[in-house]
């Protein structure tokens, strides 16, 4: 068993894992961004002390004509680091902590280095990263020129070697504090995003919890219906609570099918058992003669075979509803010859009652049907036509070809239904008049297993009717490929 789960929590955890990911994306593009940035001022003031440095190199006026470095005029922090040089390597000064950097600062190239030159200018300048006692020192040493004298001449040209270095620790503290303001910045939003979309998907689905529970009070005893008006105004929801009135109505209209039809078929066989019994019981009353006791036994025998009918019919429209009638590929039916056979068998019943019956239409015109069915369907249609037809009107029978369906069209002369009637016609045990029904034989079940036979060969049925002026039944059957293009019109009266 498949383990149930919440499509809110799935939606609110999918966003929140895209805004999550974006926001380790900002927080990377941030921390790149801000590292660049604090190094590259952290560069430009390495450089300036550097200058500064550089500047207070000085003429030490002495017989040697040496330099000196003037340390009055430079301003460095304590915890900074830096040595003077000049061309012959020798130390013109040197931060108080130069000896803890064990004399010299190896230069350890890294991604962050990088020269700097400058066009105009004889001095060259690297960028380092360098370790003192475990701490990562960023450095920068200075090849520069240094003119003593300038007046004298153009002055001496001096050459000097500055290495200056800072600890990186506070840089990267700027670097992490706005970092981590951006990365808390952003879980307050992923937050305040996730609560936010709780509230709003728990208010946006209010409508189709309560469609769920309107929806859950439907029961066989109770068809009411009534979904929320949210749901109905919903673009997303109309289409659902559109097809749940629908489906409700079609389950409720069949519920009640199935009852009445459950209620006439009892009362149609109770009707005709309480005729045999009576039948039987006016037979037992008193000594009766043999043309008495013969004519109350063909009664019951009538009646008897009257249930015999209504249950083949029933048995029969079960088996079309279920389609238990075979495949309509295993069969091919040639549908005049079929409406010729069943004409033939009602010949004799049509020149009883004055009534004349006239087919006509295409040969060759095939459908994909078991042929004893297509019969069945054209027995129940004409039969119905000579059971409301008055004597000498006539029944024509046509059969004609279309796009692709054959159509068959029974057309009688006959009193019609009423207009109210005609909806319901194709319902089990429907009758348009009751009191003539068992004058005529009829079960109100032709018309059902009509209805059957042509839903299941995915055909379509029918009734046209005016009151006084007659019936017209249209019937159309998908045609097979193989059907006749140039068929003979067949025309023959009955």
């Amino acid at each position: 068993m498949m383990k149930p789960y919440s499509i809110t929590r799935r939606l609110i955890a999918t966003v929140l894992l895209i805004e999550l990911v974006s926001a380790l994306s900002v927080t990377v593009v941030a921390f790149l961004y801000e590292r660049h940035a604090h190094f590259r001022s952290f560069d430009i003031l390495l450089r300036g002390r550097a200058d500064s440095l550089l500047g207070a190199v000085q003429d030490a006026e002495d017989a040697s004509d040496n330099l000196m470095l003037d340390g009055s005029e430079v301003s460095i922090p304590s915890a900074d680091i830096y040595e003077v040089k000049d061309a012959n390597g020798r130390v013109l000064g040197q931060s108080a902590n130069w000896t803890s950097a064990g004399g010299q600062l190896h230069e350890r190239r890294s991604e962050s280095e990088h020269f700097n030159a400058d066009s105009s200018s004889s001095d060259r300048s690297l960028f380092f990263e360098t370790m003192v006692n475990g701490k990562t020192y960023r450095a920068i040493r200075i090849d520069g020129l240094r003119i003593v004298d300038p007046g004298d001449k153009g002055g001496i040209r001096r050459y000097v070697t500055i290495y200056y270095g800072a600890s990186t620790s506070r840089v990267w503290r700027s670097v992490f504090r706005v970092v981590s303001f951006y990365a808390f910045s952003s879980l307050i939003v992923l937050a305040a995003t996730g609560l936010l979309m709780a509230w709003l998907l728990n208010r946006g689905l209010a409508p189709l919890r309560s469609l769920a529970t309107g929806a859950a009070q439907v029961s066989v005893v109770s068809w009411d219906f009534s979904p929320p008006e949210s749901a109905r105004q919903s673009r997303e929801l109309a289409p659902l609570v559109i097809a749940m009135e629908n489906l409700l109505f079609g389950l409720k209209r069949s519920f009640e099918q199935q009852r009445r039809f459950a209620g006439d078929a009892a009362h149609e066989l109770k009707t005709s058992v309480a005729v045999v019994k009576s039948s039987l019981q006016l037979l037992q009353m008193k000594r009766r003669t043999a043309e008495e006791y013969e004519a109350g036994l063909e009664r019951c025998l009538s009646d008897c075979e009257r249930m015999e009918q209504i249950v083949a019919q029933m048995l029969m429209l079960a088996r079309v509803e279920e389609g238990h009638t075979g495949e309509p590929s295993e069969f091919l039916a040639d549908v005049l010859q079929c409406v010729h056979e069943v004409t033939e068998q009602l010949a004799t019943m049509a020149q009883g009652n004055g009534i004349s019956l006239q087919v006509q239409g295409e040969d060759s015109l095939r459908v994909a049907v078991n042929p004893e069915l297509l019969k069945l369907l054209c027995l129940n249609l004409i039969m119905n036509a000579l059971q409301h037809s008055p004597e000498g009107s006539a029944i024509t029978v046509n059969v004609s070809r279309l796009e692709d369906s054959v159509e068959i069209r029974i057309s009688d002369q006959g009193e019609g239904i009423a207009p109210e009637v005609l909806p319901y016609i194709f319902e089990r045990f429907s009758r348009s008049d009751p009191s003539r029904s068992r004058k005529t034989g009829g079960t109100g079940l032709g018309l059902a297993i009509c209805k059957g036979i042509t839903d299941q060969l995915k055909g379509s049925i029918e009734v046209f009717s005016q009151l006084n002026q007659g019936t017209t039944v249209v019937v159309r059957l998908p045609r097979t490929s193989d059907a006749g293009t140039n068929a003979p019109l067949s025309v023959r009266n009955a």
